[in-house]
């Protein structure tokens, strides 16, 4: 039986400020330790598909939104997308993170066609899409509510939700970084009901822009109370902010980048503070592929993705890439046992 106390946010905030990356890495060891005693590491093999890069929202820190009549703006068409899904079919993939840019135009029945036509022709993919910005937006343009947006798309095959567009959940933030998004209380409410129709997401969070240690606890607060109520989050995903071609970085030219211990510190103290979160993911794609190795000795039990295309980040300067292989081998590096995994965390084979 665990003995296990829940940390305050003032405790939290004691451990990010003062503990020692050593005593972090040993007391996040040990928690993950109690949640996952088979020492087991998983990942998922997937693709990102963005299918839009049209969006309205115009997010700070974002390199990779395009305005409609831009030359590269675009939308995939159903044959695009097949293809895609069909190369990721090849490697044995068996998920999709289907997102976009907040399309200006595109309402409920646009989505509803495209989600049913994935499911009905690609049935083992698992459609974990459409983060909470879209799902707001998608509710306004199409004069309906929330949760009428996710029993719609439910039924065409929609199975679970990113954590996306979290970045920091303080509006005094996110009135500086993304002042047209969704607020806190929105990308809550988002997640709220698409819990109580039983689709499950994870949580994210993008550190390293304006925020303070405090608002980085008040994120975390408000996701650990959310699960409390549902217990709809099966994981927790945190990066750092990826500067290079966006304008958030030429507005505050003296954002410092995020160091690696920073990186490994907020880590350990999620794993220690989301007490009820289950999974946290390793963030290799952001952090690169060694420093997501040591996030297994700091908490992390998950590395994710093999990330078969990724456009969002890299389109701010992150170009790191895994193929199942080297995953597997950096689990084995650090004396744990890789598995692959679904997006609802089933062990699907063992290495």
């Amino acid at each position: 039986m665990s003995d296990f106390k829940r940390i305050s946010n003032e405790e939290a905030l004691d451990l990010i400020q003062n503990a020692s990356l050593l005593e972090l890495g040993k007391l996040s060891s040990n928690r993950k330790e109690e949640l996952h005693p088979k020492k087991t590491t998983t990942f998922v093999v997937d693709r990102n598909i963005n299918y839009t890069n049209i969006c309205w929202v115009d997010c700070k820190f974002c390199a990779f939104y395009r305005h409609a009549k831009d030359e590269d703006a675009y939308i995939l068409t159903y044959e695009e997308i097949d293809k895609k899904i069909d190369e990721l079919l090849e490697i044995g993939g068996t998920q999709i993170l289907f997102q976009g840019g907040v399309h200006p135009k595109l309402k409920i029945d646009f989505y509803e066609d495209l989600v049913e036509h994935i499911h009905n022709k690609y049935p083992t993919i698992t459609i974990h899409g459409f983060s909470a910005i879209e799902i707001d937006y998608i509710a306004r343009l199409s004069k309906i509510s929330y949760q009428e947006v996710l029993a719609k798309l439910k039924a065409k095959g929609l199975a679970s939700i990113p954590g996306a567009g979290a970045e920091i959940l303080n509006d005094d933030v996110r009135d500086i970084i993304a002042p047209k998004k969704l607020d806190t209380k929105d990308w809550l409410e988002v997640h709220r009901q698409a819990h109580l129709l039983d689709i499950k997401s994870t949580a994210t969070m993008m550190f390293g822009t304006v925020e303070t240690d405090e608002q980085i606890i008040d994120h975390w607060d408000k996701i650990r109370q959310l699960q409390d109520e549902t217990g709809g989050f099966r994981a927790y995903i945190m990066w750092s902010f990826q500067s290079a071609h966006t304008k958030l970085a030429q507005e505050l030219p003296n954002i410092p980048s995020q160091s690696s211990n920073r990186y490994l510190r907020l880590l350990a103290v999620a794993r220690l503070y989301l007490d009820n979160f289950p999974n946290i993911q390793s963030s290799w794609v952001t952090q690169g592929s060694y420093i997501g190795q040591l996030a297994l000795k700091f908490g992390a039990n998950d590395l994710g993705s093999t990330m078969m295309e990724e456009n969002v980040v890299s389109a701010a300067g992150a170009a790191n890439s895994m193929n199942q292989q080297e995953m597997i081998n950096l689990i084995k590096d650090v004396g744990e046992n890789p598995a692959k995994r679904d997006t609802a965390y089933n062990i699907l084979e063992r290495f």
